[in-house]
């Protein structure tokens, strides 16, 4: 009888304590795969296999292209590359960032429900914005079981609450039930039924992240929109996903409504500080021209760079009262 053997893991801020206390309680003879993304910066070498190795009773290991999985063993997603199931191969590929990040959680979770269906647990756990919510649809789409942390045992709820509004979750629970519960499940014996094909949205975007599908292809799967990537600035279209808003651009940057929303914001704050030092830069070489002008005599000049001046330094002072009144980001992206 088939079992669940394939039990894939997002979290991102608060994430590493989370995931310590996860594998503390699993037990040795898991019979499933566990395969980890957390949100990391690309430049910094992650710890986090040896941290949990020490923590549990299951050997963990960064992820290597071409490694097959195994039960019993935790996976963890390197720095910078998306970590993909292929099959029972894990594969690394550096495809473009979804919802700012690489490694992201929804590649991961895509690629689980795409080549192993209803064989699949996903979890997702603490972290800011809402990584995860459109990688655990696709598992529920497959048949496989969502699992969510508590929002109220989350250091950072926001994860696991988008997942529980976008999602229909199978059990959602606290940290200190959650080794149990998958234990549980992976020794559960399945049914056998048809395995569902994967649909074509589904194995496009996974494609697009190992970089394996053209942008071209995207007006199958999605509507073009009005936005721009923030990143390439390229358009992007608008996933035909009921679960949650998301949109990809034609180079395959991914966000979520609440990503995009969040690196929108960081631009424009960026955008109205530029704004600030332009004004004040103006208004200084409108100064030293209004200074030239009263040492050579020409009066009417002088007063026009004084007034150029004066409205320059002004409009400086209305942005930067505007910046301290309004709230442009919200959540932290990692």
């Amino acid at each position: 009888m088939p079992h669940r053997d394939v039990i894939v893991v997002g979290a991102s801020a608060g994430g590493v304590e989370a995931l310590r206390e996860l594998v503390r309680g699993l037990p040795e003879d898991l019979p499933a795969s566990v395969i980890i993304v957390i949100h990391l910066p690309p430049a910094s070498p992650s710890m986090l296999a040896g941290i949990l190795s020490r923590a549990g009773r299951l050997p963990a290991e960064h992820a290597r292209d071409g490694e097959p999985l195994r039960p019993g063993r935790i996976f963890v997603a390197p720095p910078d590359v998306h970590t993909i199931l292929d099959g029972d191969t894990v594969r690394l590929a550096r495809g473009p960032r979804e919802n700012l990040h690489r490694p992201a959680i929804d590649p991961l979770f895509r690629s689980a429900a795409v080549g192993h269906g209803r064989r699949v647990i996903g979890v997702v756990l603490t972290g800011a914005l809402d990584d995860g919510t459109a990688g655990l649809g696709a598992i529920k789409r497959m048949g496989g079981v969502a699992v969510v942390q508590d929002p109220a045992d989350a250091l950072y709820p926001s994860m696991p609450q988008s997942a529980l509004r976008n999602v229909k979750v199978d059990h959602c629970l606290p940290l200190s039930e959650m080794p149990a519960l998958l234990d549980r499940l992976t020794r559960e014996a399945m049914t056998d039924s048809p395995v569902p094909a994967a649909p074509i949205d589904m194995k496009m975007e996974v494609g697009m992240a190992q970089m394996d599908s053209s942008a071209d292809e995207l007006d199958q799967i999605a509507e073009r929109s009005t936005f721009t990537c923030p990143e390439c600035q390229g358009t992007l279209w608008e996933m035909r996903d009921k679960q949650a808003l998301r949109y990809r651009c034609h180079v395959g940057h991914a966000y979520s409504g609440e990503s995009l929303i969040s690196q929108q914001s960081s631009n424009l704050e960026d955008a109205l500080w530029a704004a600030v030092r332009a004004f004040e830069e103006n208004a200084k070489l409108a100064q030293k021209m209004a200074e030239r002008c009263s040492a050579q005599g020409h009066r009417e000049v002088e007063e026009r760079f004084t007034r150029r001046a004066e409205t320059a330094r002004g409009r400086a002072d209305e942005i930067r009262h505007l910046l301290e009144k309004i709230d442009l980001v919200t959540e932290p992206t990692a």
